[in-house]
C-alpha cells in the first residue's frame, strides 16, 4: 500500500492510513465523506464551528473584502480598516477593562505572544528574575515551542529532550491550588513570571473549575504580583453560555488568550487581550519606552477580521451564546442520565462541552470509532474520555440522539462482554 503525502496532525501514521475519513463538503451540524456517508459534528471540528459549517454569508464577506483588500501586514506604522474595526469590537465584550488586542495566526501562536509579553514585561520594568512560567497537569495550551513546553499532558512533551524546549516552566496538579501555593514557596515569587490555565480545561478531559479553586489562585497571584493568563482558545466567544469564560467564573486575568471561535473556524485567527498593568509600560512616551518585538505575518490579516467580524455578528444576531447556554442544560441532563451504565465512570460539563468518562473495561479511541458507524463524530481526550462539544445551531434532539448513540456503543459492548464471558 503506497503512504499518502498528508501527514495528518497528531496520528499514529500506520494506524490511519486506509482508515482516513475524507470530508468532502459541509452544511450547518453535518458533515459529508467522500463515501456519502453524513455525519453529525459533534466535537465542532476541533472546538470551533459554533456557527456551523458552510453559511453563505460567511463566503461573502470573505470575497467583498478580498475584492477591496485581501491582505496587508500591520507591522509598524501599517494597518487596515478591518483589524481596526475588529480589535475596537473585541475590547466592547472583553472580560477584561481597557484591553489592548494583539491579533495573529491562532491559539498556538496566542499562547507564545502572551507568555513572551509577560517575560518582557517583567523584564522592562526591571524584575529580570521572574521568569518561570506554571501551567497545571492535564493542560492543553498549543503546540508550537512554549506550549509544548508549558504542556500539562505528557504525550506532547515526549521526545523534545530531557527537558522542556523552553526553559522555565512547572507544573502543578490540576484542581489544588495549595500545589500551586507549594510551587511557589519552592521557586520563590520573585523567580514567578504568570500563572496559566484554561478556565474549563478541554483536551486534558473537559475539566470545569471547582468551587474556590480559582479565587485561591487569582489571590495567591496578586499577594506574590504574578501574572494571571486565562487561555481562552476553546472556551471563548460563547461556548461557556457567555462571551467569555473569564466572565462566567469571575476572573480577573492580566491576559486572556483567544482564538477558534472568533471565526468559528472559518479562518485562522487568535490574539489576546492584554490589561493595562502589562500594555501601559509599552505606550508610554518615553525614551525608554520598549518594543515588543514580535509579530506574524498573518498578524491582522484583513479577510480573517472581516470574518471575525461576521461570525461575531452571527452570535449577537442569533442569539447563540444565550443558546449555548440553554444547550448546555440539555446536554448535562443527557450526560448525568448516563452516568448509570456500568462502563461509565464520571461525566463532567463545563458550557456547552462535555466529558464521558469511561472504566478501563472499554477505549474511548474505540468507541468513538464505533460511533462513527452510528453518523456522529466524538473524540477520544485523555482519561479516556470522549469530547462533546458540537456547534451552538445544534437542536435539542441532536444532542439527545448523540449521547444515545454513545450508550447504544456501550450497550453493545456490554452484550460483547457479556457474551465472551
Amino acid at each position: 500500500m503506497t503512504t499518502p503525502a498528508l501527514w495528518s496532525a497528531q496520528a499514529h501514521m500506520p494506524s490511519v492510513i486506509g482508515r482516513q475519513i475524507n470530508v468532502v463538503s459541509a452544511e450547518g451540524a453535518y458533515l459529508t465523506t467522500d463515501t456519502g456517508a453524513r455525519l453529525f459534528d459533534g466535537t465542532a471540528s476541533l472546538w470551533y464551528a459554533n456557527i456551523g459549517h458552510a453559511r453563505e454569508e460567511m463566503a461573502q464577506v470573505a470575497y467583498e473584502q478580498m475584492k477591496k483588500l485581501e491582505v496587508y501586514h500591520v507591522f509598524g506604522r501599517y494597518t487596515n480598516e478591518r483589524a481596526i474595526e475588529l480589535s475596537e469590537k473585541l475590547v466592547s465584550i472583553a472580560p477584561i477593562d481597557d484591553p489592548k488586542v494583539i491579533l495573529n495566526s491562532g491559539g498556538s501562536d496566542s499562547i507564545d505572544v502572551a507568555l513572551k509579553l509577560a517575560r518582557r514585561y517583567w523584564n522592562h520594568v526591571g524584575r529580570t528574575d521572574k521568569k518561570v512560567m506554571i501551567s497545571r497537569e492535564g493542560s492543553y495550551h498549543g503546540l508550537h515551542a512554549y506550549g509544548t513546553s508549558i504542556a500539562g499532558l505528557d504525550f506532547n512533551r515526549e521526545g523534545y529532550g530531557t527537558d522542556s524546549l523552553v526553559a522555565d516552566t512547572e507544573r502543578v496538579a490540576m484542581h489544588d491550588a495549595g500545589a500551586f501555593a507549594a510551587a511557589i514557596e519552592r521557586i520563590g515569587a520573585k523567580n514567578i513570571a504568570a500563572y496559566i490555565a484554561e478556565p474549563v480545561m478541554g483536551t486534558g478531559g473537559v475539566h470545569p473549575p471547582q468551587a474556590g479553586y480559582f479565587e485561591e489562585i487569582q489571590r495567591l497571584c496578586r499577594e506574590h504580583d504574578i501574572l494571571f493568563i486565562a487561555d481562552e482558545v476553546i472556551t471563548g466567544f460563547g461556548r461557556t453560555g457567555e462571551m467569555f469564560a473569564s466572565s462566567r467564573y469571575r476572573l480577573q486575568p492580566d491576559i486572556v488568550v483567544f482564538a477558534k471561535g472568533i471565526t468559528s473556524g472559518y479562518a485562522a485567527l487568535g490574539g489576546i487581550l492584554v490589561a493595562p498593568r502589562v500594555w501601559q509600560p509599552f505606550f508610554e512616551k518615553s525614551v525608554n519606552s520598549p518594543i515588543y518585538r514580535h509579530g506574524t505575518t498573518y498578524s491582522g490579516h484583513p479577510v480573517t477580521a472581516a470574518l471575525a467580524l461576521k461570525n461575531l455578528e452571527i452570535l449577537e444576531r442569533e442569539g447563540l451564546v444565550a443558546r449555548s447556554a440553554e444547550l448546555e442544560q440539555v446536554l448535562a441532563r443527557e450526560l448525568k442520565a448516563i452516568e448509570s451504565h456500568e462502563f461509565v465512570t464520571s461525566t463532567r460539563v463545563g458550557g456547552f462541552l462535555g466529558g464521558i468518562e469511561l472504566s478501563s473495561d472499554v477505549s474511548a479511541e474505540l468507541v468513538t470509532d464505533q460511533i462513527i458507524e452510528r453518523g456522529f463524530i466524538t473524540r477520544p481526550l485523555r482519561g479516556n474520555t470522549i469530547q462533546i462539544s458540537p456547534p451552538f445551531i445544534t437542536t435539542d434532539q441532536e444532542v439527545r440522539d448523540l449521547v444515545g448513540a454513545v450508550r447504544a456503543v456501550l450497550d453493545a459492548a456490554k452484550t460483547k462482554t457479556a457474551a465472551i464471558a
